[in-house]
């Protein structure tokens, strides 16, 4: 294997630039050319690429975003934009391909992967944790820092006016970001996809442990089945008279930020095991994270089988409820 390719595809996560740069210093260790394409599968099938050397990675560890570029790509999903594509690798000798991203992402490298009969291996980045055969993905541990933050400055204004806060996080129809940054945040509440909410049942409850009238935090996840923080928030209004209540989306700032030590290490574990891997002669795998142990998980499950938080979770956040 002489030449392999990269690239960054989907919603950037913090940790993709560390990953980044593990897999182009893991191949030129190896005598290996790696060759990073610009904003994920428009760049490749354009061919817009860089063979990529060390100082094209130097001092990128701590940045967030991707200096690669990532775009979502509607002409990658036709076969004629996937001819493009493969036209590009084979005329720049591509050996083997890493891609960076979320399950989406990974579709379209294991259909390009048998189409172009090239191996490929996935690397789960992506804020929302969502992919099966993996405890985390690239970003989810920054993202929750950055949640956490956020919602520690928040609690400090509704304390001193004794509001009720609803706070949308991200997470698409995954409830993982919620959930955690719930407990770690001290929220009185969540509301996740994997529960069916019961705005009734939240306002009994929030009058329960709010009889000081406020300083509550409610984590609303974005994908939740009765709206978002907006939404339940109008829901809520009419059964809370007597509490002030106001909603925050936290929005792209969960996507930014310098990525934590965490994400920057099992990044770069990961990049490094995606390397050998393919070396290894695998194919159609998904790097995933068990504790502390690397494996692959085939890309056809990583995509068709369901990644759901920890439930019993909740049990958490229940048992630790205001009495007032």
């Amino acid at each position: 294997m002489k030449k392999i390719a990269l690239i960054t595809s989907g919603g950037d996560a913090p940790g993709m630039n560390a990953c980044v740069r593990a897999i182009v210093k893991s191949c030129l260790v190896k005598g290996i050319v790696p060759v990073g394409y610009y904003d994920g599968y428009d760049g490749m099938m354009n061919n817009r690429f860089k063979e990529m050397k060390t100082e094209d990675v130097v001092n990128i560890i701590q940045r967030g975003g991707t200096v690669l570029g990532t775009a979502r790509s509607e002409e990658f999903k036709t076969v004629e934009g996937r001819k493009k594509a493969i036209e590009s690798l084979r005329q720049n000798e591509i050996d083997g391909f890493i891609c960076i991203g979320g399950d989406g992402s990974f579709t379209g490298a294991s259909i390009l992967g048998d189409e172009m009969s090239i191996p490929v291996i996935g690397i789960p980045g992506t804020i929302d944790n969502d992919i099966y055969g993996t405890d985390r993905t690239i970003g989810f541990d920054t993202a929750m820092n950055t949640v956490v933050t956020a919602v520690d400055k928040i609690k400090d204004t509704a304390g001193s006016h004794h509001r009720i806060f609803l706070v949308e996080v991200m997470g698409r129809d995954a409830g993982f970001i919620a959930l955690e940054t719930a407990i770690a945040s001290g929220a009185a509440s969540v509301l996740i996809p994997e529960e069916r909410s019961n705005i009734e049942l939240l306002a009994e409850d929030l009058r329960s442990q709010g009889k000081r009238r406020g300083n509550l935090i409610v984590i609303v996840a974005e994908g939740d089945d009765a709206g978002g923080a907006k939404e339940i928030h109008s829901k809520l209004v009419p059964l809370m008279e007597g509490y002030t209540l106001r909603y925050s989306i936290l929005g792209h700032i969960q996507r930014g930020g310098s990525p934590s030590a965490f994400d920057r290490i099992l990044a770069t574990r990961m990049g490094v095991y995606a390397v050998e891997s393919l070396l290894n002669g695998e194919n159609n795998m998904v790097v995933g994270s068990l504790g502390d142990k690397l494996h692959l998980t085939p890309i056809k499950d990583a995509v068709s089988k369901e990644s759901i938080p920890d439930l019993e979770h909740l049990k958490i956040i229940k048992a630790l409820k205001t009495v007032c």
